[in-house]
């Protein structure tokens, strides 16, 4: 089993900046061993969307998604099984529940709660 908890949401500003955290905890095989681990992002009505992350197989890739690019930054700690997204000139339309994933090398897949992030003036 693993747990992932995300901190680091709030309010804030257009224009400014957050930055989340997911620590992941428990099984330390699946927590190395994952073929994915990184941000979606959910409002409600709406499907989750993947925003960034870390994928692992055919010697690794980073993703980011069309919207955010230029504006967030995803970033790993292996040593502290966690990842983060650094959120620059927020916007608007980046209000949403911020949700940590991972899927493992034998494809189970586990969520965080998730993290607020509101932006507004």
């Amino acid at each position: 089993q693993v747990q992932l908890v995300e901190s680091g949401g709030g309010l804030v500003q257009p224009g400014g900046s957050l930055r989340l955290s997911c620590v992941g905890s428990g099984n330390t095989f699946s927590l190395k061993g994952y073929t994915f681990m990184g941000w979606y992002r959910q409002t409600p009505g709406n499907e989750r969307e993947m925003v960034a992350g870390f994928f692992t197989a055919n010697g690794g890739s980073t993703y980011y998604s069309d919207s955010i690019k230029d504006r967030f930054t995803v970033s790993r700690d292996g040593a502290r099984n966690s990842v983060y997204l650094q959120m620059s000139n927020l916007k608007s339309e980046d209000t949403a529940v911020y949700l940590c994933n991972l899927i493992t090398a034998n494809k189970r897949e586990y969520w965080g709660r998730g993290t607020q992030v509101t932006v507004s003036s």
